[in-house]
């Protein structure tokens, strides 16, 4: 690895002068301003917090319409859209409300161009109506979602309390959204370039589902490559006599037309459900207590499996990356092979339900939790793990 370059928060002409190095051989947008594309894997990696990298893997995936609203722990995603939106022929909007913001994506996504936005916790409870018309309208779209506490306006520290409303759909009606959630600032690159990808295949919107702490943590990142080609989009209103047949709406007010478009809906899910998903795995052939968590509690539990291990209690990790689809066929593979599982989480008690689902006929599970931006620490994990390791399968933590 070549020297950590550290790029502080900075006014708009620095992040403009950052550019230059995703490349300097950049071709010309229709504005006649350089498009970056970025260098090999390989190069010097730049510095950022998790927050800004959103905004580059976005760009690299071919976004060029942000539209927001700052809210802490999220606020940087907005500051550097506006940096760099303009900077490489892009559109930066900031809307007068959540509201207003996801109706303005809806409006992006129409015409064809890959758009997004972002939010914190409230925020994206504002936002849940218009994510509903976007998936009733198989629009593709990426929401970013920081997590912060609450309910209600909560406060400013690390929660993962949102995974009811993205994973379980915070909206009405009948439709799911794939959600994909990173435990460094490199996945907050790679991974929202992901839900680009998976937004255009599916015609949905996708999800980043983000702790505070992975978004406002610093870390080097490596710029992946941008993308070259763009999918087509036919069903796109482009204000052609092309696309003048085109309509794009969530209404249908016959039932039986409804019913039918929704059964569409959910043959698209289940082939989402069965090709698109994602886990990592860390020391799972022989362990007799398998941990689960995802975001920066799996970065947590990593290191409670190094000290388990050291103890010789045999100790793996599983830790879903997406959440939908949940990675239940893979839980259930390790899960066989063990004897208990403790899901960590930073709520009370919201993917541990998924864990159940999927393979409490296999083994008890156990639950240790903490809200309000608490983190749980390896010592208590730990001291978790030691009293599992010694007690009878049969009892479960409530």
């Amino acid at each position: 690895m070549g020297p950590v370059q550290t790029r502080e928060a900075a006014p708009d002409t620095a992040f403009r002068d950052a550019i230059p190095q995703w490349g300097q051989a950049g071709e010309l947008d229709s504005c006649g301003r350089k498009v970056p594309r970025p260098g090999p894997p390989d190069s010097t990696p730049l510095f950022m917090k998790g927050n800004e990298a959103v905004i580059h893997g976005a760009l690299l995936a071919g976004c060029r319409c942000f539209f927001g609203y700052p809210i802490t722990p999220a606020s940087e995603i907005a500051h550097t859209a506006a940096a760099l939106f303009p900077a490489v022929g892009g559109v930066f909007l900031q809307a007068e409300s959540e509201v207003a913001a996801i109706q303005m994506t809806y409006g992006a996504a129409s015409t064809g161009v890959r758009t997004m936005t972002a939010s914190s916790s409230p925020g994206i409870s504002l936002k849940q109506e218009g994510i509903s018309y976007a998936a009733g309208s198989e629009l593709p779209l990426v929401v970013v979602d920081v997590m912060r506490g609450g309910p209600g306006l909560g406060n400013i520290a690390p929660e993962q309390g949102d995974y009811f409303q993205m994973v379980k759909g915070g909206g009405h009606g009948n439709y799911r959204l794939p959600v994909v959630a990173p435990n460094s600032v490199q996945e907050m690159c790679d991974l929202t370039m992901l839900a680009f990808d998976l937004a255009d295949r599916y015609r949905t919107p996708a999800v980043v589902l983000a702790d505070g702490l992975v978004g406002q943590m610093k870390e080097p990142v490596y710029l992946p490559n941008a993308v070259k080609e763009l999918p087509e989009k036919p069903w796109s209103v482009q204000g052609t006599a092309e696309t003048r047949d085109n309509l794009l709406c969530s209404i249908m007010l016959d039932p039986h037309d409804l019913e039918a478009h929704v059964r569409h809906l959910h043959e698209k899910y289940r082939a989402i459900s069965e090709k698109e998903v994602r886990w990592e795995e860390d020391r799972t052939e022989d362990a007799e207590i398998v941990l689960v968590g995802y975001g920066v509690v799996s970065r947590i539990l990593r290191g409670v499996v190094d000290t388990a291990r050291a103890e010789g209690i045999k100790v793996g990790l599983i830790r879903p990356i997406t959440l939908w689809p949940f990675p239940s066929e893979a839980l259930r593979a390790v899960c066989r092979r063990a004897q208990q599982a403790l899901v960590v989480e930073l709520s009370t008690g919201q993917m541990v339900e998924d864990v159940r689902l999927a393979v409490s006929d296999l083994l008890p599970i156990a639950f240790l939790g903490h809200a309000g931006g608490v983190l749980p620490t390896e010592e208590e994990i730990m001291d978790e793990v030691r009293r599992l390791a010694g007690r009878e399968l049969g009892e479960e933590r409530r």
